[in-house]
């Protein structure tokens, strides 16, 4: 059984006044979530992603297709309990603090009052909040109040979370801490599905993806598979590298500049850089890093997107 799986779900909205006509926002989508993965949804904005988790979370309803959710059909009660939530632009009651939110929502999840103050805090110590839980949500920042939706989505202890746009607001601590609890939440075995247009983030917690443009699906799977395996050539930086043998070894370059007094970032066509290495040692430079290049996924992103353009552009 898939943790969340979709079948060809497609959303159209009426657009005009006069003579409202039906738009497309999401073209049949086709996923299968895996139990205890961090699945990143990636796409520019626009591209229909927080459509796919409004219908997933019935905010709103497909036009056609079908999805699941721990196996069962979309608004079992049985799983909404078992699900939690981030909408892309929490709003929250300003004149509550977080620990009253908290509380509130805890007791809609029919979580028992003895329980609820522990539950609270435990869940607000996870997304960094400090005594200023006990301030009204009023007087937050954007990126606190982030942390609050991240928590409400906790409260209940989710089989499968939600995020839209989870980074949004958060400055770069706020960013990483926020990465280590979703890989937190998948060693614990929940599901985590979130929405995001920061690729660096997917990359380095997702075991699989699935990229929209234009409310199309373009690309889904590992991203190990997804990414070229093809090495494109070799990056090398060297310091100290005399300038007498600049030349001889610049020729074999596909590329040479200078990042630095003395120190060059070189790029090589593929193969054994073995004989690179050995000419520029013994010429008195010092390697400082050699890495192999590859394909990124921004770069995978780009060029999806890139070509789903195209094709839009092409259709009538």
């Amino acid at each position: 059984m898939l943790a969340i799986e979709t079948d060809a779900l497609s959303k159209d909205y009426l657009v005009g006044f006069w003579r409202p006509r039906p738009y497309r926002a999401l073209h049949d989508l086709t996923l299968a979530v895996e139990h205890g993965d961090i699945f990143g949804f990636l796409g520019p904005n626009g591209a229909g992603k927080s459509t796919a988790i409004k219908l997933l979370m019935q905010l709103v309803f497909p036009t056609s297709g079908q999805a699941r959710i721990l196996g069962q059909p979309l608004g079992d009660l049985a799983v909404k309990r078992r699900i939690g939530f981030l909408p892309e632009n929490p709003s929250f009651y300003d004149y509550l603090s977080a620990e009253e939110l908290l509380t509130y929502f805890a007791g809609l999840f029919g979580i028992p009052a003895a329980e609820r103050a522990a539950r609270v805090a435990s869940v607000l110590d996870r997304v960094g909040l400090g005594a200023e839980r006990r301030s009204r949500l009023r007087s937050y920042s954007k990126g606190m109040v982030q942390r609050v939706g991240i928590a409400q989505a906790l409260i209940n202890e989710p089989d499968v979370v939600f995020f839209d746009e989870p980074m949004s607001g958060l400055d770069p601590i706020g960013r990483r801490e926020i990465r280590q609890l979703m890989l937190d939440l998948r060693a614990r075995g929940t599901t985590v599905f979130f929405s995001s247009h920061i690729l660096s983030d997917a990359e380095a917690l997702c075991s699989q993806v699935a990229i929209v443009a234009q409310g199309r699906l373009v690309a889904t799977g590992k991203v190990s598979e997804l990414l070229s395996e093809d090495q494109h050539g070799w990056e090398v930086v060297v310091d100290g590298l005399p300038a007498t043998a600049l030349p001889q070894v610049g020729a074999r370059a596909r590329a040479c500049t200078l990042v630095h007094d003395g120190r060059h970032l070189l790029e090589f066509a593929p193969g054994d850089p073995a004989e690179l290495v050995r000419l520029m040692t013994e010429a008195g430079g010092r390697i400082v890093s050699l890495h192999a290049q590859r394909e990124t996924l921004e770069a995978f992103f780009v060029r999806r997107v890139a070509a789903a353009a195209v094709r839009g552009a092409a259709e009538p």
